[in-house]
């Protein structure tokens, strides 16, 4: 049953038609009809557009609007997990977008909402226009500068002060008669990153899987991509496996569709590989190459899909005397020296280990180790500790600056990506860890050449990516419920995950 609700005085900002739901798949459902019109508005104007009708002003198209109002009577403090709570009262609301592809994610987020709470949900359209990429991303392309002018005159086009971090970075300030953030991104910074996505890893956001893998090494991925066609040829776990240029083969045993896609001629900046699963639980895998700018800008854009967890598994150089080549690192924390997010979040910031995911990935090692090192040997070839992360890929020639900032934090290994991945998941509520594999000790004269890393290659890179992908299907198989823990959560946070 439900019922509209007048925008006059509803402290739901600007939105308008907006009807009350008490059933989430119903609020879901509506979402996507407005969504699915509004789309339509745009796609129709432009297509009158290409066929030469450039005055003509085009029907405004919004994003979908989700909204609800808490009385202090609704808060319940109570809650077993660590989202889909409100504990304050107020007006909350956020616009929406892509919600085929967002639709288990919205689902769930609603019905917490709603069991939570017992308030209605309204849903509507929102104020927020539809920017004309955002919908048809190729619109612009072969435009002449006269028609741009003209397509810009009747089209809403992307307004970079509305797609900003600051729910996320906890410096929004709420405005006076319009609703508090309901989650941490809204329409137009989910739409903007999605875009980005493709572009970057030469896959579709569609692919993108629950459990992420990121690497700094194309050995992984040889891996990565040898086992993934060997899940999809022999095993019924997986549904597909995809790769850039969304490049498809499908598992024979589930479906009959023939493999489809294109490979590109040259690969993406950071190239994805999809393990796929329902409900997008599988394993994605991304070559985020070396340095913190691509590890922030992959895992900005990644945040928006709401992964439940991200690992790195990548290679660093070992700072004990006592490490030996291949040996893992487990970080417990982290030195962030790669200044990359300074801006967003504070260096003095701690980052929290967590503990759900340290646990997987230790007993994962233990798993994968040989039974002779077991117990007290297993220790030899496996150290926990802080890990530095820095910015200057020829760090070694400050050997006698860093070699004191290594003692003072008590690093055990340095690598490039590790802490700015760490910082992001913190920063965007994705739970985070790191198990890297020693390839180098330059400070006590081990520097990596051609021919030691071969054989280093040859003899770990294949167990340590079996080991992330061990982590990741434990902490599916033990449930995603524990991982998104309220360490990662503030005292004044949305209530979707």
């Amino acid at each position: 049953m439900s019922e509209f609700l007048s925008a006059t005085g509803n402290n739901h900002g600007n939105a308008t038609n907006l009807q009350e739901f008490t059933d989430a798949t119903e609020a879901v459902a509506h979402i996507k009809n407005i969504y699915d019109e509004n789309i339509e508005k745009v796609k129709s104007r432009f297509a009158a557009f290409e066929a030469g009708d450039k005055t003509t002003p085009a029907s405004p198209a919004f994003y979908p609007y989700l909204g609800l109002t808490i009385e202090a009577s609704d808060i319940n403090l109570s809650g077993k997990r660590a989202y889909g709570n409100i504990d304050a009262a107020g007006t909350f609301g956020t616009t929406l977008t892509q919600p085929a592809l967002f639709e288990s994610y919205y689902k769930e987020q609603i019905d917490l909402i709603l069991h939570n709470h017992k308030r209605p949900v309204y849903v509507g359209v929102g104020a927020r226009p539809m920017p004309l990429p955002f919908v048809i991303e190729a619109a612009s392309s072969g435009v002449s500068a006269d028609d741009m002018q003209a397509l810009q005159s009747i089209f809403s086009m992307p307004e970079l002060a509305n797609i900003n971090d600051t729910i996320a970075n906890g410096t929004y300030v709420p405005i006076e008669n319009k609703p508090r953030p309901l989650s941490l991104f809204t329409a137009e910074r989910v739409d903007y990153s999605l875009l980005r996505l493709s572009h970057y890893t030469g896959t579709a956001p569609d692919h993108f899987q629950r459990f992420v893998l990121f690497t700094n090494y194309q050995r992984y991925v040889d891996e990565f991509i040898e086992y993934g066609k060997s899940q999809i040829a022999t095993g019924d776990e997986y549904r597909a496996f995809v790769e850039p240029g969304n490049v498809i083969t499908h598992n024979t045993a589930l479906t009959d569709n023939p493999p489809v896609g294109q490979a590109p001629n040259h690969l993406p900046q950071m190239p994805a590989y999809h393990l796929v699963r329902d409900k997008h639980m599988g394993i994605t895998l991304v070559n985020i190459g070396v340095g913190p700018s691509n590890a922030k800008t992959i895992t900005d854009h990644i945040a928006v899909l709401r992964p439940h967890c991200w690992l790195m598994i990548g290679h660093c150089g070992g700072l004990r005397r006592t490490q030996r080549l291949g040996d893992f690192v487990l970080a417990h924390a982290y030195v962030r020296e790669d200044h990359v997010l300074d801006e967003d979040i504070h260096p003095s910031v701690p980052l929290p280990a967590i503990a759900e995911i340290q646990v997987a990935l230790t007993d994962a090692v233990a798993r994968a180790a040989d039974p002779a090192t077991e117990g007290a040997g297993l220790k030899e070839h496996f150290r926990t500790g802080t890990v530095y992360t820095t910015d200057d890929r020829d760090w070694e020639l400050r050997h006698k600056e860093l070699a004191i900032r290594f003692n003072q934090s008590r690093a055990i290994a340095v690598d490039m990506e590790s802490a700015t991945i760490a910082a992001n998941g913190f920063r965007f509520r994705v739970p985070y860890g790191t198990l890297l594999c020693v390839s180098d000790k330059p400070i006590h004269g081990e520097i990596k050449l051609p021919g030691m890393a071969n054989k280093f290659y040859e003899n770990r890179t294949a167990k340590h990516l079996q080991i992330g992908i061990d982590t990741l299907r434990h902490l599916r198989i033990g449930g995603v419920e524990s991982l998104h823990s309220r360490k990662l959560r503030s005292f004044d946070e949305p209530a979707f995950r």
